[in-house]
């Protein structure tokens, strides 16, 4: 569903117009523009990103009708449009496979020339035996 029929959804659903909402709505597709596949979904499509769109955009609306619409409510609505159901964060982070790259610290890679970068890039899924005994550092990205 593209952002200007969730935004046609809206206005059904809570009253108003189309452009009371589109701008919510194309916020939550904007990573279409750099990841064009349902993956980009990934990155806002989530009770977290419900969350910052609130944030956002602030906790109403109020619509052509003078209505005040939760952003909250609109947020769900959408993502529940796209997906079925409302996922966290984890359910989309525990289907991303771990690679060898996302686990080594950036200060040790800085100094190596670019074409050993590149063959590290092509080692592949890493597997589970490197991720045993790796402890997550919060002080780092």
């Amino acid at each position: 569903m593209n952002p200007y029929h969730h935004a046609l959804s809206s206005a059904q659903k809570f009253g108003g117009i189309v452009d009371d909402y589109l701008p919510i709505h194309q916020w939550f597709d904007e990573s279409k523009a750099f990841f064009p596949d349902f993956r980009h979904r990934a990155l806002r499509h989530h009770a977290e990103g419900i969350f910052l769109c609130e944030r956002l955009f602030g906790a109403t609306i109020t619509n052509s009708d003078d209505r005040e619409i939760s952003t909250r409510f609109i947020g769900e609505q959408h993502v529940k449009e796209d997906l079925g159901r409302i996922p966290t964060v984890q359910d989309w982070l525990s289907c991303l496979a771990p690679e060898r790259w996302m686990l080594t610290a950036g200060g040790a890679r800085e100094n190596k020339k670019s074409t050993d970068r590149d063959k590290d890039r092509s080692v592949g899924p890493v597997s589970s035996s490197l991720l045993q005994g790796y402890k997550h550092d919060n002080t780092s990205g």
